[in-house]
């Protein structure tokens, strides 16, 4: 077998990586050839995005989750009155006072744990409109989120309490 000398590395010409320029004189071009690397190379490290940046998956996921929960506090709004409501199939107001029975007679934190939702703090005496509030502010902060994009763990947690709040009383079907 041959074994490379060092004439034949220095020889050997490099893979171009940048845009191809026309010459005349192919003399020419082996002689720029190093020029034109340490500059495509200089403009290459300035454009390239840094690892680890996934701004694409982060936009379609938040708008994606946001969607869901824009969907869901819609369909909260028309059904909650007619399901959950003082006249409703299963009245969350009758459940809610049957949760407060069973853990002792008191709202306190074992209610709280039992059944988690802010219709515990909230006035009993009408709760369509208190189903109705819930729902209208899920969806205008998760229309907010879906239209701007913009999101942060506050608003997120607070989407995530005001649903859990209704799927909580909404009992089993």
């Amino acid at each position: 077998m041959a074994t490379p000398s060092k004439s034949s590395e220095n020889t050997l010409r490099k893979r171009r990586v940048g845009p191809l320029k026309e010459t005349s004189n192919p003399d020419d071009s082996t002689a720029n050839y190093g020029e034109d690397i340490s500059k495509h190379e200089t403009k290459q490290k300035t454009e390239n995005l840094q690892p680890g940046t996934y701004w694409l998956t982060r936009i379609i996921l938040l708008r994606s989750v946001v969607f869901i929960y824009f969907i869901a506090f819609t369909v909260a709004f028309n059904q909650n009155k007619q399901l959950i409501g003082e006249r409703g199939l299963m009245p969350c107001k009758d459940y809610l006072l049957s949760v407060k029975r069973y853990v002792g007679g008191k709202i306190d934190m074992s209610a709280f744990a039992y059944t988690p939702s802010i219709l515990w703090f909230l006035d009993w005496t009408n709760m369509d409109a208190n189903l109705d509030g819930i729902s209208l502010v899920g969806m205008a902060l998760s229309g907010f989120v879906l239209v701007t994009g913009m999101a942060n763990m506050v608003v997120m947690i607070t989407l995530w309490v005001l649903y859990h709040s209704l799927v909580s009383v909404g009992q089993l079907w």
